[in-house]
């Protein structure tokens, strides 16, 4: 009886951690905001981070590779992503973090919400357009301002860097930067929002 008992646990936890959530998943933009949601909308699909860096206060740079995955979600309206960097040996990915983007027309901007459970970070960010580039604007964890901005944006590759100030942003000081391309060279992005994560 208590080995069946054990079983039944084991199939029930396998069973909930191997779930998906229901209704999660969409299969492209909702139609009537399309134009707008392709802001975020034309990185959907899997991605390399050739190279990410992370400039340290002496002077040095810790340099790591990994991969961003990003899909369409809710219906259509929101894109979500999953950053991984990797770890070990032989590498494995391991999930950084996750972010929902959605756009606010009232605002005619997206709210940008960044979740990382393994550092015990929240953060906050309304991201627009500038000029050919994506600029995200929030704070740091310490209260500082902080942009992560999107630049050098083709169908298959772009640059993604975080910057933050200590001046009232009279300066900018860059705490990470990472050139990403995607896995399967895409003709055009627009055109294939079928991800999903």
């Amino acid at each position: 009886m208590r080995q069946i008992m054990v079983n039944r646990q084991q199939m029930i936890t396998e069973r909930n951690e191997s779930h998906v959530i229901s209704g999660l998943g969409a299969v492209g933009p909702e139609p009537e905001m399309r134009e707008k949601l392709m802001l975020f909308g034309q990185f959907v699909g899997d991605w390399e981070i050739v190279e990410a860096r992370y400039p340290q206060p002496d002077g040095t740079e810790i340099k790591k590779n990994g991969e961003i995955h990003f899909g369409w979600i809710l219906d259509g309206r929101a894109v979500q992503d999953v950053w991984m960097i990797h770890e070990g040996t032989p590498p494995r990915p391991v999930p950084a973090g996750t972010t929902i983007r959605f756009y606010d027309p009232k605002i005619d901007a997206w709210h940008s919400i960044w979740i990382a459970p393994k550092y015990g970070v929240i953060q906050t960010f309304v991201a627009r357009m500038v000029g050919e580039g994506i600029v995200l604007e929030g704070q740091t964890k310490e209260g500082y301002p902080e942009r992560w901005i999107f630049s050098e944006i083709t169908t298959n590759t772009f640059r993604w860097r975080a910057v933050e100030s200590h001046d009232n942003q009279s300066t900018w000081k860059l705490t990470e930067e990472m050139r990403v391309q995607r896995r399967t060279p895409a003709s055009n992005t627009h055109t294939s929002p079928n991800h999903q994560l």
